[in-house]
């Protein structure tokens, strides 16, 4: 079993939902932060969103927020597992002014 940290840079370049992370086969991935920058100079709503693949890809909400003009806030209030073929999804509702990273610690079996 091998221990893997890693990150996952984004830009939202589109107002539809974005896959950020998928989770590899034979690992459980840990996420830790999904921090996101408001680059713009006007407020823009950000949501979160997770697949689980184990359950006929069922779409779940994991947070939404209003992010003020040059600001920078986690999504990830708690740590965020993902098991192997889920999905992280984030969508802006203004494309090309949310980028970030992700920190995940992937575990392989």
């Amino acid at each position: 079993m091998a221990n893997t940290y890693k990150n996952a840079m984004f830009d939202l370049t589109t107002t539809n939902k974005t896959t950020v992370y998928t989770c590899p086969a034979t690992t459980t991935a840990l996420i830790k932060t999904v921090q996101v920058t408001n680059i713009d100079t006007g407020n823009i709503e950000v949501e979160m969103f997770a697949t689980d693949a184990s359950n006929s890809d069922a779409e779940h909400e994991l947070a939404h927020v209003s992010l003020s003009s040059k600001t920078v806030d986690n999504l990830a209030k708690g740590t965020i597992v993902l098991e192997a073929g889920d999905v992280l999804k984030l969508q802006a509702a203004t494309a090309n002014k949310i980028a970030g990273i992700i920190s995940i610690l992937e575990i392989d079996f």
